[in-house]
């Protein structure tokens, strides 16, 4: 069980916030459009220090607003993965060269020679500094963006947000959250049977621990899926309400219109010559599509139970992320200069001064989402204090004759 109360963000947290129960529960999708609003901002620089400001401030808020919850779990998995990811790219940049040019040298490799078709690829060759560094850069930016969203795995739950979606996207949400809980499912199983091997003094290390602790789980894997299974079909998933061929062809011309107006407004926006129609195509398009999912939704025949609120807390977290990546976004457009530091010739990168003051606005949610006790905890009941149970008295000591 995760403890909040006994460190500083706990302390801080609790007097902003109150304790998280059924009532008053964030919003999953708050939590998601938080860390891609962090995920966005890293993805528009290279600078490491920025970036690492904003690896920083996700990890401040998962540590002060996570449970003990599976899935919460995970995040120590993406920031290994994006270590790897930057280990893959260095590699990359020494094995297969960098197409920035550079004076310092590093290390020269035996280059393969390659044929006149493979011409602009090299195997081997000079490594230069410059090179390093711009693949150093580059690999950052990779693993902040996973650990942005390995913040929103580990904050949101996967079937609470099943539950939110609108009614159209019931059976392609079944199967995105059935992908994003295989990996917090699998890493705890790992885990559970790592230290039952320790505990029976064996191994659990190397290639011979690796392969007995696989097939373990690759069992619990499967015997997960047929219960799944079993619980999908028991709830009657897949079952569709009969609708007349007007309203499907409806759903259909305003889907795929409101999508192709999406694109067609994105790309205007993207363009100097399409800025004048981009924002109302792409505001029409998005009010089609959203009229499409909702005659779609007819279709499916479910009901929400304890559907989940989007309150003001929702709103502050939602708005926290969107307000670090929109400042960012306008910082690179106005100095990009400070937000993507060169690397010829070869400079320190400084911390631009108003882009991390943006950055740690996303520290928010760490102090006015609701304060995780572990377990959820009932709702109390409305206009009646909770009651204090006390603790009852130890038992007298037997008299001795």
């Amino acid at each position: 069980m995760t403890h909040h109360g006994s460190g500083a963000p706990g302390r801080i947290g609790r007097r902003l916030a109150p304790e998280a129960h059924r009532s008053n529960a964030l919003h999953p999708g708050a939590w998601w459009v938080w860390a891609l609003g962090l995920g966005t901002a890293a993805s528009r620089t290279t600078n490491p220090l920025l970036i690492g400001l904003l690896i920083g401030v996700a990890g401040y808020v998962v540590a002060a607003r996570r449970t003990s919850a599976p899935w919460a779990k995970s995040y120590g998995a993406f920031v290994k993965l994006g270590l790897v990811v930057i280990g893959i790219r260095l590699v990359f940049a020494v094995v297969l060269g960098s197409p920035v040019p550079g004076t310092h040298t590093v290390v020269t490799l035996p280059e393969v020679p390659l044929p006149d078709w493979a011409r602009g690829v090299r195997i081997g060759g000079r490594v230069t500094a410059e090179g390093l560094l711009f693949a150093l850069y580059d690999g950052i930016r990779l693993a902040g963006l996973l650990i942005c969203v390995g913040a929103a795995n580990a904050l949101a739950s996967p079937s609470r947000l099943l539950k939110s979606l609108p009614g159209a996207l019931y059976e392609a949400g079944v199967a995105v959250v059935v992908a994003m809980t295989f990996a917090p499912n699998l890493i705890s199983d790992v885990r559970r049977l790592r230290a039952a091997r320790r505990l029976r003094g064996r191994p659990d290390r190397g290639v011979r621990g690796l392969l007995q602790v696989g097939l373990p789980v690759l069992e619990g894997a499967l015997e997960r899926s047929v219960a799944l299974a079993a619980a999908m079909d028991a709830r009657g998933f897949g079952r569709s309400a009969a609708v007349s061929r007007r309203v499907r062809g409806a759903t259909a011309v305003l889907t795929l219109g409101g999508l192709m107006g999406v694109c067609v407004g994105t790309y205007g926006l993207l363009t100097a010559e399409g800025a004048s129609y981009g924002l109302p195509v792409l505001a029409c398009g998005l009010l089609a599509a959203l009229a499409g999912l909702r005659l779609g939704g007819r279709r499916s025949v479910r009901t929400r139970y304890r559907p989940d609120r989007w309150g003001v807390r929702a709103w502050l977290v939602a708005g926290s992320g969107l307000t670090v990546a929109a400042l960012t976004v306008w910082a690179a457009a106005s100095d990009p200069a400070a937000l993507n530091p060169g690397v010829v010739p070869l400079l320190a990168p400084t911390l631009p001064l108003w882009p991390a003051a943006a950055a740690l606005i996303g520290l928010l949610p760490g102090f006015v989402a609701p304060v995780p006790t572990g377990e959820q905890a009932p709702a109390p009941p409305r206009g009646k204090p909770p009651v204090q149970l006390r603790k009852p008295p130890p038992p007298l000591p037997e008299e001795t004759s």
